[in-house]
């Protein structure tokens, strides 16, 4: 059999195909490269104006799924429309009840300033108004009014009672009492005794009827005390509108189109002259909590509280990093003044479902769950369209504090989650309603197909990558090198891996080694340079593992022949690393009832993918050797050397040339290693880790002595594809010193390994006499002969045996 010609063993990007010398001149792709399916996904969610059309992006870290989506928005969001300000004011009716108002973008910040304007000018003005001569002098003239009007009408039940010989007293405000007089003096209780029935009867009958004058006084009186209230307040609110009318008018004005501000601006206008004390009274609380809650020292009843403000008119696109409760919702700040815990609506702050309302939040699936109480909230907000501000404390019923509802806010928004297939589908498997809230599941590729056209594509891509991470710009054979490595990344020479992480990353080490070297490119050599070191920061176990071959305490031949003994290959990984390693696959063969112990499976070494591996390859031995007579051969299988787990099926073909070896007696060459799994008819299988298998063995013959120009390695065919070698063994097969051969049936690798055919079996079933297959059937028939005679023998001894 021919070995694979080198350009099966590597497909080079030609340099032809890369139309430009330096990554300067390509124009830098806006989209991320190879992701058509998930794009269209994406612009179908977003254009979807229904709800429950948000976006689920399937994919392994590191796809580039979050820059895409930004990438995506930056250049698709649709700016013609209206992004809001949200802010919230006090509700002067229900306090506990701020209310909400829905601006468009850029107003809110205007409100908040104008109303700031409006209240420090008030601070100032409203004490010097309403401490100034005329306003006194207006306010002392309604009360002297009132004095008067109440100093008369007592006057007059003072008069009548000195008729009648009483005396009207004022005992405490409000408090009056009607005394019988004795001459110039009160009568005291002796002296009211004294009195004769008739003057005792004539003081009460007065007294009765001067109570009754008293109380239709006192009645005018309270009544002249509301009228002096009202015109004290119309005095207050005529004053107060001669200050703040015209300003509050010019900002009716002003917001008139918005019908929430100006009913807000009215209930200011009323509210002013309820509480004209803020303004008069020097207010340490006031100052003290606006202190603590680091807003300005002005009346908090009138603060605009502004929620969420757009700078512009874009669209927001919010990326939450920490969805805990608070940050996703929202929640309520307390002020502790004098031991006193205090809140209001000017302590309410926004989440980012808040900030992206009108827009889109990018979260991270998993962080989202992990978080407690969020998903449900998450459901439970998108479900009703709407944003309730509720602390934690109260979600868990833990606080029975006093706190404020705040009105509830509309929510439009566009969820987009990250996440990997597993979470998604435990999603879509426990959670009903996911599927109706993530309607859309942007699947995101892992590699693309690699034509000239998807090559030019990838170069943009990485000069895309080497702008926005301000890189050194990389020569086309950079770029060439990276493809191929891409392409060794994806285990395939016609794809390209779309892990746009490792791409990213080998640019940022390729651009150190550059600027190391003092160079103006990144250039092949940069490239190389990266690539080995990361391999060699990685490889401290493998070097271990080769060490152990060196010093022969692994025990592998990599020359001569030898019966039941196959160099198979294994891949191993170490945290993103991975090797390949040879591993030694012994079979012994001895009379019995013709099955095969799998050793690795009987002590519990083997995975099930294994011990399927072996079973398939007892039953193609079987149709083979034992369609009409058993076969009375035996045979136990292991890897030599192995301390843990064996899983795959990968060296099923290795394990089947061993046996056949042991079977016919005819010895394994052990310059040649093999991979590969087979099925019932002894067709080869592919299996993954080629590359590595492939090196690793390469690797154990340069510890082993050296190079001798007779080993190789045996794959299978439909592996071919995906081989993307090491320049070093590129080199070697270059000069002959190694080989790499491919196999697609059983027969093609006994005969490469046992070193002569395995035989093809004639109309009879008869195979020729000096092939492997052939030897095992003579073996065979001599020892089912020999089981024949010696059950003659014992028919003769014993006559009833049948």
């Amino acid at each position: 059999m021919k070995s694979l010609p080198l350009h099966q063993l590597y497909k080079s990007c030609v340099l032809k195909d890369l139309p430009f010398k330096t990554t300067r001149q390509l124009e830098p792709l806006a989209e991320i490269v190879g992701q058509n399916r998930a794009q269209e996904a994406v612009r179908f969610a977003l254009a979807m104006p229904h709800g429950g059309y948000n976006v689920y992006a399937v994919g392994r870290n590191g796809l580039g799924k979050r820059t895409m989506m930004l990438r995506y928005l930056e250049h698709h969001v649709d700016t013609e429309q209206q992004s809001h300000d949200w802010c919230y004011v006090a509700n002067f009716e229900e306090p506990r009840v701020p209310k909400l108002l829905q601006l468009p973008g850029g107003k809110g910040t205007q409100l908040k300033q104008d109303m700031e304007k409006l209240m420090s000018r008030l601070v100032k003005v409203i004490p010097q108004t309403f401490d100034s001569d005329s306003f006194l002098e207006r306010s002392e003239q309604l009360k002297n009014e009132y004095a008067q009007k109440q100093e008369e009408e007592l006057e007059k039940v003072a008069t009548q009672a000195k008729r009648k010989k009483v005396r009207l007293t004022v005992s405490t405000p409000g408090g009056y009492r009607l005394v019988a007089m004795n001459g110039e003096e009160p009568h005291t209780a002796e002296t009211f005794q004294a009195l004769t029935q008739e003057q005792r009867d004539k003081f009460e009958d007065s007294i009765n009827k001067l109570e009754k004058r008293l109380r239709q006084a006192l009645r005018k009186i309270a009544d002249w005390e509301q009228e002096y209230a009202e015109k004290q307040q119309a005095l207050n609110q005529e004053t107060l509108e001669g200050i703040s009318g015209h300003q509050i008018d010019e900002l009716i004005e002003k917001y008139k189109d918005l019908s929430g501000v100006v009913g807000y601006l009215e209930a200011v206008r009323a509210d002013l002259v309820e509480n004209l004390d803020i303004f008069l009274e020097d207010n340490d609380e006031q100052a003290a909590i606006a202190y603590a809650s680091l807003d300005k020292k002005m009346p908090r009843r009138y603060l605009v509280n502004l929620l969420v403000h757009q700078k512009t008119n874009e669209v927001p696109v919010v990326v939450e990093d920490n969805p805990t409760y608070h940050n996703l919702f929202g929640y309520v700040e307390n002020v502790t003044y004098k031991g006193t815990v205090f809140t209001d609506f000017s302590l309410i702050r926004p989440g980012s479902l808040h900030r992206a309302n009108g827009g889109y939040l990018l979260m991270d699936a998993i962080k989202v769950l992990e978080q407690p109480f969020v998903w449900d909230g998450l459901k439970r907000a998108l479900r009703s369209r709407s944003l309730q501000i509720n602390s934690l404390e109260r979600e868990m019923t833990l606080s029975g504090t006093i706190s404020i509802e705040p009105e509830a806010v509309p929510l439009d928004v566009k969820i987009v989650l990250f996440g990997d297939r597993e979470t998604w589908l435990l999603l879509q498997e426990y959670d009903s309603e996911f599927a109706e809230l993530f309607r859309v599941t942007a699947d995101f590729e892992n590699e693309m197909y690699r034509t000239d056209d998807s090559q030019l594509l990838y170069a943009k891509f990485i000069a895309s990558l080497v702008v926005e991470k301000k890189l050194l710009h990389c020569s086309n054979k950079a770029v060439a090198r990276i493809i191929e490595h891409s392409a060794r990344m994806a285990e395939h020479q016609n794809r390209l891996s779309l892990h746009a992480a490792d791409i990213a990353n080998l640019l940022r080490e390729s651009d150190f080694w550059a600027r190391q070297a003092k160079a103006r490119l990144i250039t092949e050599v940069h490239v190389e340079r990266a690539l080995e070191s990361a391999r060699y920061r990685s490889s401290r176990i493998r070097d271990q593992f080769y060490d152990s071959i060196r010093d022969g305490s692994t025990l592998v031949t990599t020359t001569g022949t030898c019966v039941g003994q196959v160099n198979a290959l294994s891949v191993l990984s170490t945290g993103g690393f991975e090797f390949g390693l040879s591993n030694r696959v012994t079979a012994t063969c001895y009379y019995g009832d013709g099955g095969v112990m799998d050793i690795e499976r009987d002590v519990k070494l083997g995975g099930n993918l294994h011990s399927k591996g072996v079973m398939i390859l007892t039953s193609w031995l079987s149709s083979l050797f034992a369609v009409e007579d058993p076969m009375h051969l035996s045979a136990s299988l292991t890897f030599e050397q192995n301390y843990g787990e064996v899983e795959g099926d990968s060296a099923s073909l290795a394990e089947l040339c061993a046996l056949v070896s042991s079977l016919s007696g005819v010895p394994v060459r052990q310059d040649l290693a093999i991979t590969g799994s087979v099925n019932q008819f002894g067709e080869v299988q592919p299996i993954g880790g080629v590359n590595e298998k492939v090196e690793g063995f390469f690797a154990t013959c340069q510890l082993k002595g050296g190079l001798t120009g007779t080993q190789g390695v045996v794959v299978p065919a439909t592996n071919v594809q995906n081989l993307m070698l090491d320049s070093e063994v590129v080199q070697a097969v270059r000069e002959d010193k190694f080989a790499v051969y491919a196999v697609s049936h059983v027969e093609e690798a006994i005969a490469l390994l046992l070193g002569r055919p395995a035989g093809k079996a004639d109309k009879k079933g008869r195979y020729p006499k000096q092939s492997v297959f052939g030897i095992i059937q003579q073996r065979l028939e001599k020892m089912r002969e020999h089981e024949r005679q010696e059950h003659a023998k014992e028919e003769h001894k014993d006559p009833s045996i049948h």
